[in-house]
């Protein structure tokens, strides 16, 4: 092959892969536990099927996609967003499709850490397929960090799950003005972007002055409507969460949980007796180890101040999501990171960009944040 027909298949690699993992996101809020997958099937420089995982137990991006591509997959080449799984859970093992199938070529985006379904390259490899990984790895792993984070082993050994921080500021920092009246910042598009954050959580959390402040609803209300409604958190050291609040008010029609210090007994009856769930909690990391064993494996954490701080200061956090309104505050706002510790400018942690884009007049920015 000439250097110019390999940029040529390097570049249809990369081409076809974003396809597989736009696909993916099909599944954004339906599959989980499982990771958002897509498949695409080439066959001589045209797509002849398509797939993505849509739905927890049901079929996989690659059986979709050979299903659609029927007999053109024979000789073909599968592009995967992760690597073709090589056990039998809910379904069978993705590998044996493909190469019941006929398929010449595996490429994949991210290798999949899970032990128990790891193992599909060399499966394929072994039998004959060439296998090819690691294209657009990089995105792969940022479309399903949250996954990987527990498959890996890294949510057990940190004793927590992956933590989203979300925070909507003004040009200045800022997450409220000086009157302290709630309202909103963002525009319509950021607030729909908030909602997908949502949608892709296990559990929602805000600090009691958040709570108290906005008197959230903390629910789903605008495009994907997840398979499992998140889990709606409060971190209220005092069990003072009002019992008037839109949280205890719906918390028999979706689960509400107060993380407290255990030193309110008669608030905390009065809470359970409205059908809210409490647990006691000595520190917040403590906290963010008993939610991953009632299996929260994504906490998405909506703020406020004093929490998100915390958070960031004891290094629980995994990726921060600023939507940016481009207002200006002024004297006397409420600084998002007011409760953080001060850093010299020189030495103070340099956070890496993973995805910044407009959502109409506002900007959101995702941020790596190292965790622990």
């Amino acid at each position: 092959m000439t250097e110019a027909h390999e940029s040529a298949a390097a570049a249809d690699d990369v081409r076809f892969m974003r396809r597989a993992l736009e696909l993916g996101e099909r599944g954004a809020g339906r599959v989980a536990p499982n990771p958002k997958v897509g498949a695409v099937i080439v066959s001589q420089g045209t797509v002849v099927g398509e797939g993505w995982h849509a739905e927890y137990g049901q079929a996989h991006a690659e059986v979709n996609a050979l299903a659609q591509a029927g007999a053109h997959a024979r000789g073909a080449t599968a592009y995967v967003s992760l690597e073709p799984c090589n056990h039998t859970g809910r379904t069978g093992p993705c590998t044996e499709a493909l190469i019941a199938a006929g398929i010449a070529r595996v490429v994949y985006a991210a290798a999949d850490p899970n032990p128990t379904a790891a193992g599909g390259a060399r499966r394929l490899a072994e039998a004959g397929l060439d296998v090819s990984g690691g294209i657009l790895a990089e995105e792969a792993a940022y479309r399903n960090a949250p996954f990987l984070f527990d498959a890996s082993g890294a949510a057990r050994r940190a004793g927590r799950p992956f933590v989203t921080l979300k925070l909507a500021l003004s040009i200045d920092g800022a997450i409220v003005d000086a009157s302290r009246q709630p309202g909103w910042l963002t525009g319509e598009e950021a607030r729909a972007a908030v909602h997908r954050l949502r949608a892709e959580a296990d559990a929602i959390a805000v600090g009691i002055g958040t709570a108290v402040a906005d008197d959230p609803a903390l629910t789903v209300r605008e495009g994907i409507t997840p398979r499992v409604s998140p889990l709606r958190v409060v971190f209220d050291r005092t069990a003072r969460l009002p019992l008037a609040s839109q949280l205890v008010r719906t918390a028999r029609e979706r689960p509400v949980l107060v993380i407290t210090n255990g030193s309110a007994p008669a608030a905390e009856a009065a809470l359970g007796a409205a059908g809210v769930h409490t647990l006691a909690a000595p520190s917040t990391r403590d906290a963010l180890h008993a939610l991953g064993t009632r299996g929260v494996r994504h906490l998405l954490v909506e703020g406020g101040a004093l929490l998100g701080s915390a958070l960031l200061d004891a290094g629980l956090v995994d990726r921060l999501v600023i939507f940016q309104a481009p207002v200006i505050l002024g004297a006397g706002a409420l600084s998002a990171f007011a409760a953080f510790p001060s850093q010299r400018a020189q030495q103070a942690p340099r956070l890496r960009v993973l995805e910044r884009k407009a959502l109409g007049a506002d900007l959101m920015t995702v941020y790596a944040v190292s965790g622990d």
